[in-house]
Order: structure tokens, then C-alpha cells, then sequence
């Protein structure tokens, strides 16, 4: 077949057939073609536009590339109905016209190639219901692909190149689905949303290399990005305006020399597990009313300009949960009335300024947040700014909070850890109300109120804190059962409660100055003369002996208490030796308990945790239990981030790892159980007078966890192996749920119940003290059914078990 002819070949499953032809040219053949026949096309240039008002299918016949359609004047292919085109290099001169047009239809371009300098590379319209595939669009005169009006377009798998204006664009109604798409080298934006009614779905799409903005919707368009990378734009990742709403799954953006995601005019952006990486200005810029950002575990990282991480202003709204920001200069400001920001779960760590900044009347509430490694943790500027701060966690900050000017927000139970200058901060004529708040190894103060300010504290806590606890330059903060470990005891009261509606004033205990009394109903006189309530020393916890005596009431384990008696002797005499001025042998606190379950592993680690925080050797002594599913995350650096989280709950306190061989596989391979272990390891080195670390689990395996890195067995003191129960031990066990739940365990059922004890297979999934418990909680049903027949059963009768009630 030469070139420039072309050839109309039957479709085999016409009912009728006629003599295939060829023809001068491709109008020719198609007017001659009926719907379902092929039209192949000779190798070579056709300068003509092809209209394709038929369903039949147009191919190149030796293959795509070889057969180029390229008009003078107009369109190159114009298609009005269902057909296929396969394979053909598709050029257009008219800048006034589109390259190629699908105005009606479902047809399908595969294999094809636009190159052009025409308006439009591929512009599908009208109701239109195109699939696109393995094509390539080149523009060097305008856009790449443009969807419009009733028009719905699939495009998977091709690469739109080199635009002189935006890429894709969706408008006045227009739907396309886009799937593993390229677009790059275009000018404008990547990807165009505009219009009500128009809509993206995008999938696995990259949008790179873009002289403007990567992603731009406006005038209420709605998209939904999915497993997207937006990077190396000149502008804004992605700008919303004018109520557009977009949703990014699993997306990048990154390389951006401005915003990342830039909102305004009541626009709505939605992002789960997506990362934002390396912008030049804001991660998130949310501005004016109505307009607000949602993010789910979402990274903020790596800012390469000078400007908060997020930034919310002018009523704008911000909802951030399990994000992480990292490395930026700011955090999150909120700023302007009515604007307000909401983070769950959250972390900011290395913020080289303020890692929360509210002002000129915004607002905050922040739960479970953690700020670490900032200059300032959290700063409230000035009046109308506040919000609610519960269980926040603001680590090594110059200084923790910071409230000025009127601002008035409400701390509850969070930590201020490590400030280099103050814990919390108040001055200027800031409020502020801190509930159960600890400030701890401070560098400074723990709460340090200046300037009259009516700051309230209750049961707030300052320990080991350089400076002092408590600093109270002038009279004006409300104090109320707060404590402190450089404070001195009150004298008991010497006068009876006297009722009073004012707050009386005194001076202050040494470290602190003038404080004021909240107003009660009744005041306890103190034995000043102003009876002014101090700062009271930190309450001591109960006395180490009481502890082990829990310890030694605990049935069997009886090389178990011995070995941690000895532990205890140790610390004890070391400290003594320390304060007679001698040396005291270096003591590794962090110990691996081995047996089967049901032991009493939990018991005994959360018992020595209260012997060592009586012995002052650990802060708290409170008892934090993971496992390799709160430690082992699902994606490459998760992992870190859940280890030293746990590790942070459990400082002051001791960290229980059950099943710790679990974080070494046999079969490891590229498993993050190991990312957890080294992750441990160094937090063990770098705070290893903060927290004790117990791993537990079966003797056998937790020789193959020790072995997992070289400097785990190195930070582990010693082993202490639980043994199984013995079966009357089991019975004692039981004996003791009976009391505790008032039932009576007659002779015979004690032995019967030995018997049983001493015929259960202790094999690697016997429960030990479990098994004792489900054995007493199955008698106690027996126990009910039996019970229940008797018609006036005696108080002796419904205490009594009897053998007939064992399993």
C-alpha cells in the first residue's frame, strides 16, 4: 500500500460485505466506510482535517508514528461520534482552532501523538464521553487538553508536554478522570478547575515543572487528587479560590518557591497522608472567611523561606490531626479575630521561632499536641487571643508559653519540659489559666508571672527546675493547690477555718514573691498574719517499703523478689554513699524479664516504677505498656516517630515493651521492628536517667531481641526469669479471688482444685495466673446456675463453691 492511500477494510461481523477499495484520500475513504469497517492509512503526511462522523475505527496501517495528519487551515481531527483512533501523529498550524476536537460520542484516541501550535491540543465539549489513552499532547501556542461544558473525558496513561499555556483544564461544567497522567514544561497552571459543576478525579498524576501555579481551582470546581505529586513550580503548589473544594489522598508536593496550598475566598481543601516539602512561604495559607483546611496525618517539612508553616488569617479555619511539622521556621500562627485553628495529635519539632503563635484575637485548641526543639513553644501575643491547651507536651524551648497583652488562654494538664528560660511565661497584662500543668528540668523558672498579671494556677507542679518553681514578681496571680520542689512545707494552721468572702495577701515563701488567694467560701487561716496560702513542697510518694510489701504479697516468684530486692539494695547504698561523699557504683536501671505469661511481668515491673520514684531515682514512677503494634508503624520513618513517642509518655517513669522479641523477626527482612529497636537504643543513651525500659517475653525469643543490635544487650543491667506456677501456688491464687470476691473455697473443692491445677499442661500457651482467674470466673458461673434452682438459697450457699462448680 503505497503512500497517501488508504484502504477500507470490512468489519467480520457485517452481515453483508462488498469489495474493500482504496482511495485519494482519507474524506474519500470515510465517506465510503460504514459504521463498524477500519479505515487504515497508508504511511505518510495528509493535509486535510478528518471528520469522523461515524462509528468506525481510524488507524495508521504499519503503525503508530508513520502516518501524520496535518491541515493547512482548522482542526486536524474533528470527531462527532463514537469511533476509534489508533496510532496517528496528529499536528495543527491554526492557532485559532484546536488541534483535535471531540465533540460528541464515546470515542477513543490511543497511541496517538499532538503535536502542535494551535489554542488547544485536545479540546473535548458538548456531551462528549471520550477515552484517552497512551497519548501525547505537545502545545508551543496554548493549552494541553481542555474539558468543557456536559463533556465527561477518561485520559489514562498519557503525557500532555511543553504547553505555552496551562496543561489540563476542566471549566463551566466540564468532568475528566485523570489516571497516571504527566504534565509538564506548561505555563499557567498544571491543572485548571473553574466553573460550577466542573470536576477531577486524579490518580497517580505527577504536575511538574510548571511556570506557575500546579494545581489553581476557582468559581466552586470540585477535584479529588489522589496519589498526585505536584513539585518545581514557579508559583503556589495549589491555589483554591471562590468556594472550589479539592480533596488530596496520598499526595507530594514539594520544590515549591512559594505556598504549598494557598486558600482563599471560601475555598475548601481537604488532605489525608499527604506531604508538603521544601516551600519557599506557607505550607497551608488559609485567608478570609469561610475558607478552611483539614489535614490527617499529614507532614509539613522542610521550609526553604521564612514563614510559618501554617498560616491561618482574616476568619479563616484550620483543622490539623496526627500531622507532623518539622523543620520550619514557624509552626501554625493564627491571626485576626474569628480565625481560629484546632490541632489533635499533632507534633512540631525544630522550628527555629514559635512553633504556635496566636494573635490580634485568634484562637486555638490543641489536644495532645507535642512542641519540642522551638524558641517558643506556644505564644499568645494579645488581647481577645486564647484558647484551650489539654495534655500538650512542650519539650526544650527556649520558653514553653508565653502569654502577653490580655491574651487569656487555658492550659490543662500539659508538660513543660527542659525551658531553657521559663516553663510558662506571663507578662504584660496576660491572663491565662493553668490546670494541673508540671513544669520540669527547667533551665529557668517553671512559672515565671510578672507584672501584677491575674494569672490563675491550679494544682499546677514546677520540679527541678534551676532557677526555681515558682517566680511572682508583683501581687496578682491566683494560686491554688500548687506545688513545688524548692518550696517549704506550710506550718500547720494555728487558727480555726474562718469564712471570708475576700482573699487575704502575704508575702511569699523564698523563691516566689507576693501571690493571691482564689476566692473561696472558707480559707484556712495560716499562721501568718495575712494567711496567705504558700507554694507546697511536692508530696512524697509511700514509702518504699510499702511498695514491697505489695511486692512480697504477690504468691510465688520467690527468686523474682529477691532479685529486685537486691536491685533496690543497690540504688539505695549508692545513694547513700553519694551523699557521705564516696563514690556510687554506675547502675544500669533497665532490666529484661523472661517467662511465660501470666506471670505477674506487668505487676512486678509497675511496682518496681513506685519503689524507684519513693527511692527519688525516677520522677514519677508511673507505668507506660506497648507493644510492637504501638511502636512498628505502616511507612518508612513512622516507626521513629511512634518509638519516641512512647518513649516521651514514659519519661519520670518506666517503659514496659511486652513481647519485645516481636520487634525482631526471624525473618526480618526489611521489617521496621528493627527502625524501632536502634531507634530505642540511642533514646535509652540520651535519657537514660529519665525513664527505665523493661522488655518482656518468652526466654527463647528474647535471646534473639538482645541479639537484634550490638548495644541492646549492653543497656539492659540484668535478666530476671518467671517462673511457672506450681499448682498450689495456682490454688492460692485462686484462694485469693475468692476472698477478694466474697465466696468461700471449701476443703474438698481446695482439693479438687489442686488436682486439677496439677493435671494442666504447661506447655508455651499455659496463662499461669490468667489460667487461675478463668478458672475461678467459670466457678463462680457454675456456681450461679446451680444456684439459681435453689429456691431459698442460705447466705452460706451462695458463697460456697463446691467441686462440682470447678471447669
Amino acid at each position: 500500500m503505497g503512500a497517501g492511500v488508504v484502504r477500507v477494510t470490512l468489519d467480520g461481523a457485517s452481515r453483508w460485505r462488498r469489495r474493500s477499495g482504496e482511495y485519494g484520500t482519507v474524506a474519500e475513504a470515510l465517506a465510503a466506510a460504514e459504521p463498524g469497517d477500519t479505515v487504515a492509512l497508508g504511511a505518510g503526511v495528509y493535509r486535510e482535517t478528518i471528520v469522523l462522523d461515524k462509528a468506525l475505527t481510524l488507524r495508521s496501517a504499519e503503525g503508530p508514528g508513520t502516518v501524520r495528519i496535518e491541515p493547512p487551515a482548522g482542526s486536524a481531527l474533528i470527531v462527532l461520534a463514537s469511533a476509534a483512533v489508533h496510532g496517528l501523529l496528529l499536528e495543527g498550524q491554526d492557532v485559532s482552532a484546536p488541534a483535535v476536537v471531540i465533540a460528541a460520542g464515546a470515542p477513543e484516541l490511543t497511541e496517538c501523538r499532538i503535536v502542535t501550535r494551535s489554542s488547544v491540543g485536545v479540546e473535548v465539549r458538548g456531551e462528549a464521553r471520550p477515552v484517552v489513552r497512551a497519548t501525547k499532547v505537545e502545545n508551543s501556542g496554548g493549552l494541553g487538553l481542555r474539558v468543557s461544558e456536559a463533556a465527561e473525558a477518561l485520559v489514562e496513561d498519557c503525557e500532555i508536554d511543553g504547553t505555552a499555556q496551562s496543561g489540563v483544564v476542566v471549566r463551566a461544567g466540564g468532568a475528566l478522570r485523570l489516571v497516571r497522567a504527566k504534565v509538564r514544561r506548561g505555563s499557567g497552571a498544571g491543572l485548571v478547575l473553574t466553573g460550577e459543576g466542573s470536576r477531577v478525579e486524579a490518580e497517580g498524576c505527577e504536575f511538574t515543572e510548571v511556570d506557575g501555579n500546579g494545581v489553581q481551582a476557582d468559581d466552586h470546581a470540585t477535584g479529588v487528587l489522589t496519589d498526585c505529586t505536584v513539585s518545581r513550580v514557579t508559583d503556589n503548589g495549589l491555589t483554591l479560590d471562590g468556594g472550589a473544594t479539592l480533596r488530596l489522598d496520598r499526595c507530594r508536593l514539594h520544590d515549591i518557591p512559594e505556598n504549598a496550598a494557598d486558600l482563599r475566598g471560601r475555598a475548601h481543601l481537604t488532605l489525608t497522608d499527604s506531604r508538603l516539602r521544601s516551600f519557599g512561604r506557607n505550607g497551608l495559607s488559609v485567608w478570609d472567611t469561610d475558607t478552611s483546611v483539614e489535614a490527617v496525618g499529614c507532614e509539613l517539612v522542610d521550609s526553604t523561606g521564612d514563614y510559618p508553616a501554617v498560616w491561618v488569617i482574616s476568619g479563616a479555619t484550620a483543622k490539623l490531626t496526627d500531622c507532623r511539622v518539622q523543620d520550619v521556621p514557624d509552626g501554625l500562627f493564627v491571626l485576626d479575630r474569628g480565625s481560629t485553628a484546632e490541632a489533635a495529635g499533632c507534633s512540631f519539632a525544630q522550628v527555629r521561632g514559635t512553633a504556635v503563635s496566636v494573635s490580634a484575637g485568634g484562637s486555638v485548641r490543641l489536644d495532645r499536641v507535642t512542641a519540642q526543639d522551638a524558641t517558643t513553644g506556644v505564644w499568645f501575643r494579645d488581647h481577645g487571643s486564647g484558647g484551650l491547651l489539654t495534655d500538650c507536651e512542650i519539650t526544650d524551648t527556649a520558653t514553653g508559653v508565653i502569654v502577653t497583652r490580655g491574651a487569656d488562654p487555658v492550659l490543662r494538664g500539659c508538660v513543660l519540659r527542659g525551658s531553657a528560660e521559663a516553663g510558662a511565661y506571663v507578662s504584660a497584662g496576660g491572663h491565662g489559666t493553668f490546670e494541673e500543668c508540671r513544669a520540669t528540668h527547667g533551665k529557668g523558672f517553671g512559672f515565671h508571672v510578672i507584672d501584677g498579671c491575674p494569672t490563675v494556677l491550679t494544682r499546677c507542679r514546677a520540679e527541678q527546675n534551676a532557677r526555681g518553681g515558682f517566680e511572682f514578681s508583683e501581687p496578682g496571680p491566683v494560686v491554688e493547690a500548687c506545688t513545688s520542689d524548692d518550696a517549704k512545707a506550710a506550718p500547720s494552721p494555728l487558727l480555726s477555718p474562718a469564712v471570708t468572702d475576700e482573699p487575704p495577701l502575704a508575702t511569699a515563701v523564698p523563691g516566689t514573691s507576693l501571690v493571691r488567694a482564689r476566692a473561696r467560701a472558707v480559707v484556712p487561716a495560716q499562721p501568718l498574719a495575712s494567711g496567705l496560702p504558700q507554694i507546697a513542697p511536692i508530696p512524697d510518694c509511700r514509702p518504699a517499703e510499702e511498695a514491697l510489701a505489695d511486692l512480697d504479697a504477690l504468691v510465688g516468684l520467690g527468686t523474682v523478689k529477691q532479685e529486685v530486692r537486691t536491685l533496690i539494695d543497690l540504688i539505695s547504698v549508692g545513694r547513700r554513699r553519694r551523699q557521705a561523699g564516696l563514690k556510687a557504683p554506675s547502675l544500669r536501671r533497665h532490666l529484661v524479664f523472661t517467662g511465660s505469661p501470666g506471670t505477674g511481668k506487668t505487676t512486678v515491673a509497675r511496682l518496681y516504677g513506685e519503689i524507684l520514684a519513693s527511692l527519688g531515682v525516677l520522677q514519677r514512677g508511673h507505668l507506660v505498656e506497648v507493644s510492637r503494634m504501638d511502636l512498628v508503624g505502616e511507612h518508612i520513618g513512622s516507626t521513629a516517630l511512634r518509638t519516641a513517642e512512647a518513649f516521651d509518655r514514659s519519661r519520670g517513669g518506666v517503659l514496659f515493651i511486652d513481647e519485645a522479641y516481636a520487634l525482631a523477626p526471624e525473618d526480618a527482612g526489611r521489617d521496621f521492628g528493627r527502625e524501632a529497636i536502634d531507634t530505642l537504643v540511642k533514646l535509652m543513651e540520651d535519657h537514660r536517667d529519665e525513664v527505665v525500659v523493661i522488655v518482656a517475653g518468652y526466654t527463647t525469643e528474647m535471646e534473639r531481641f538482645l541479639a537484634a543490635n550490638p548495644g541492646v544487650a549492653s543497656r539492659f543491667s540484668r535478666t530476671i526469669t518467671f517462673p511457672d506456677y506450681t499448682a498450689a501456688e495456682l490454688l492460692r491464687i485462686t484462694q485469693t479471688q475468692a476472698q477478694e470476691h466474697e465466696y468461700a473455697i471449701a476443703e474438698p473443692t481446695a482439693t479438687a482444685l489442686l488436682a486439677h491445677f496439677a493435671t494442666l499442661p504447661k506447655g508455651p500457651t499455659f496463662g499461669n495466673g490468667r489460667t487461675a482467674r478463668q478458672v475461678f470466673e467459670t466457678m463462680i458461673e457454675n456456681h450461679a446456675v446451680r444456684v439459681a434452682q435453689l429456691p431459698d438459697a442460705t447466705t452460706e450457699q451462695l458463697q460456697l463453691l463446691l467441686p462440682e462448680d470447678l471447669p
